[in-house]
């Protein structure tokens, strides 16, 4: 079963080399690396060249303007030729080799699972064995959509033939595609999903999403709109209560 994985960059020479490198490393060999760039001004064209002869002819990248970031993810999905795809951001990376062995042979186990999906790490850019925010996915059911809650989106995959079938990123999100795309995915198609108890990958804190409180009011009102989009009632006040969550997600890092 061949897998596509997909890195969108713009800029990213700081951070891609430890992603390429958790590619790369992977136990899987039947992997399809595709990264997207933006017209980087950077060393990151310099880095991708650098690990493509490593990969033999499994890593393909384009770099040309794009029209923001789900734009890019889009160009990746359709360029893919794999059975299963998944996103990895330009600063996250697998902490682990057999990530992908094991996401695979969950979809050969059982054929009517669609889709999978794990937890994820934050961890202190500058200290990347500091775990500073565990979120786990394992509580999640569609239900919780309305809450603000959803499964970690670095670590959904899915077979390929399903964006297909369900459609892509929406590219007027700014933020929040990915909550979009997955709602579309989980609760309006009810793909038939399984959560897998480890923590797929390290992601450093500062992403988009969480950058700072004009980001965080953007994403809330991104979200009001892609549950409004999809028969699901939600309100900003509802949202907040993810937040309280969150710092407790923050105090359980110390026992992990």
């Amino acid at each position: 079963m061949k897998v596509s994985l997909i890195t969108v960059t713009f800029n990213s020479g700081k951070t891609l080399s430890d992603t390429i490198q958790s590619v790369f490393a992977q136990s899987n060999a039947d992997i399809e690396y595709i990264i997207i760039d933006g017209l980087s001004e950077d060393n990151t064209i310099e880095i991708i060249n650098e690990y493509e002869p490593l990969f033999q002819g499994r890593l393909r990248w384009i770099s040309e303007k794009d029209n923001g970031i789900y734009d890019a993810m889009n160009k990746g999905i359709r360029m893919a030729t794999g059975d299963i795809v998944g996103i990895i951001n330009s600063d996250d990376f697998y902490h682990r080799n057999d990530i992908i062995e094991k996401i695979v042979a969950e979809f050969q186990e059982d054929k009517l699972i669609q889709a999978i999906y794990g937890d994820i790490r934050f961890v202190n850019p500058n200290d990347l064995n500091k775990t500073v925010r565990y979120y786990s996915s394992g509580k999640f059911s569609p239900d919780l959509f309305r809450y603000g809650f959803m499964p970690a989106h670095p670590t959904f995959f899915t077979y390929r033939e399903q964006f297909e079938i369900n459609g892509y990123y929406k590219v007027d999100y700014k933020i929040a595609a990915d909550y979009e795309l997955l709602i579309r995915f989980l609760y309006v198609h009810r793909l038939r999903s399984k959560y897998i108890p480890i923590d797929f990958m390290k992601m450093r804190t500062g992403g988009v999403s969480t950058a700072s409180f004009k980001s965080n009011i953007l994403l809330n009102k991104e979200i009001v709109r892609a549950c409004k989009e999809n028969g699901i009632w939600t309100c900003i006040p509802l949202l907040l209560l993810k937040y309280l969550v969150k710092i407790f997600e923050f105090v359980i890092t110390k026992n992990i």
